[in-house]
């Protein structure tokens, strides 16, 4: 960090430390003539890099965390528009999955069109306290007067962080632009509205020259107008890393660290927007909430541009496997989620996709589900019946074996733990397996069909079938 980026701090006792700490550095704005595009990072040419200056910040999880959604804002931009009913249907299951503790906090809305306002007026008509309905507008006199006679609270406002956005897409300078940044927060908080920032592209931003300077006016200007400024720091294209050591402008806990002990934002005022351009969006998302950002922007399946947001319902795993508890979530609304977009929607879901994905649970290999059979905990991530509403499945192909096929059974007739299970002796399993290797010896590729095993099992011994079929227990 060079001198000419800040003032010199001074020395002050820190109640939560006990140590005297270097506090009050002021970071001016770097303005430029030309952009820094960081070329020794993306060239462009090349796979982009990963520097290491070996500095390390605190890890500082907030008391409270929790996830805000954006599938109707930016995931509705990656597939087919949503009816009006789909869209409220969807809320009706971000609610169902937030729980009584709302830890689906928010949900984005576009405003432009006579849908999107319909769409957005029936959600908040529901009168669920969450979701929050919020919104994302242009920088213009007519969107924040729309907002406001549509009642919302709180909006999204885009302010580009990145040179590349400054000087190559918009023609400005660094001051040019805070300048504009800044009367458009200020036409904002005149309507009375709060501002929700997305600083957009910071992974690629000067953190020092441009993000802390521009954040510390904002803050300013939060407490002037005594309305919350929140911080949307968006990893637009997926640069973010979490390696501890990682140097700025790529490092998410440099960049969290430095929004709340430089900037001065609270971790309630912190959210992060991940892109998945190269694998990275759920770990980053993850030590966000750890380096001190309460809210995590996410997205149902992770829709969104190019490869997607942060897939909502990862987080919601996520959140119970870092605070040891759901508190509250329905985590069952996944998988109705899942069947939502499926079946209603007619969106295919990669068929591994965890949680949601057709296969997730399900095994093809015949040793993996004979110890399925013996103890379905050997082979499944957690109780996914009792979880997600899912039961832990066997696809039959010729690799599955006696075990499998009687897996399948128990579990497409419901018999796990009731007196009706069989297991991989029962003489129905041979003669079921005896027609499925038959169709492979034929030269089929594919895997069987549920509707397909069972007319086998009805053709292989129709009194069992009928006995199955009809148990109730």
């Amino acid at each position: 960090m060079s001198n000419e980026y800040f003032q010199q701090p001074v020395l002050e006792f820190s109640d939560s430390t006990n140590l005297l700490e270097q506090s009050d550095y002021k970071f001016s704005l770097q303005n430029r003539r030309d952009p820094n595009l960081y070329r020794h990072l993306f060239e462009y040419d090349t796979i982009p890099k990963v520097a290491f200056n070996h500095r390390f910040v605190p890890m500082n999880t907030p008391e409270e965390i929790w996830m805000t959604d954006t599938t109707f804002r930016d995931g509705q931009q990656s597939t087919s528009p949503f009816s009006v009913k789909q869209i409220v249907d969807l809320y009706k299951l971000l609610h169902k999955l937030g729980g009584p503790r709302g830890l689906v906090r928010q949900s984005e809305f576009f405003v432009y069109t006579e849908k999107d306002r319909r769409a957005l007026q029936e959600c908040m008509e529901l009168g669920y306290e969450f979701p929050e309905v919020t919104s994302w507008i242009r920088a213009n006199e007519k969107d924040f007067a729309l907002v406001k006679e549509l009642g919302i609270k709180e909006t999204g406002v885009l302010v580009s962080c990145s040179d590349y956005h400054i000087y190559n897409k918009m023609g400005l300078d660094r001051q040019k632009a805070l300048d504009k940044y800044l009367g458009v927060v200020k036409s904002v908080l005149d309507k009375g509205i709060r501002p929700r920032c997305h600083l957009e592209d910071i992974t690629r931003a000067d953190f020092y020259g441009f993000v802390v300077p521009f954040a510390e006016e904002l803050r300013k200007l939060g407490e002037e107008a005594k309305i919350d400024i929140k911080l949307r720091a968006c990893d637009t294209m997926g640069f973010g890393v979490s390696y501890p050591g990682a140097a700025l402008p790529r490092s998410v806990p440099g960049i969290i660290y430095g929004l709340s002990h430089y900037a001065g934002f609270p971790s309630r005022l912190l959210e992060w927007h991940g892109h998945n351009d190269f694998y990275k969006v759920v770990t980053n998302a993850s030590t966000a909430w750890l380096y001190g950002c309460s809210s995590i922007n996410c997205s149902l399946l992770g829709i969104g541009e190019r490869t997607g947001n942060c897939p909502l319902e990862a987080m919601a795993i996520e959140y119970a496997s870092l605070r040891g508890t759901t508190d509250g979530m329905d985590l069952t609304a996944i998988t109705e989620i899942g069947r939502y977009f499926e079946d209603e929607i007619g969106y295919e879901i990669p068929p591994r996709t965890p949680f949601v994905g057709r296969n997730f649970n399900v095994t093809r290999a015949g040793i993996h589900a004979d110890g399925l059979l013996k103890d379905e905990e050997i082979y499944n991530i957690f109780n996914t019946e009792k979880i997600l509403g899912r039961p832990a499945g066997v696809a039959v192909d010729s690799h599955s074996g006696l075990a499998g096929i009687a897996h399948w059974l128990n579990g497409f007739f419901r018999l796990n733990g009731t007196p009706a299970a069989v297991d991989k002796k029962h003489p129905v399993i041979a003669k079921i397996k005896e027609m499925v290797d038959a169709e492979y010896a034929a030269g089929r590729n594919t895997v069987m069909g549920d509707g397909e095993l069972e007319e086998m099992f009805r053709r292989a011994d129709p009194h069992t079938y009928h006995i199955i079929s009809h148990y109730h227990y």
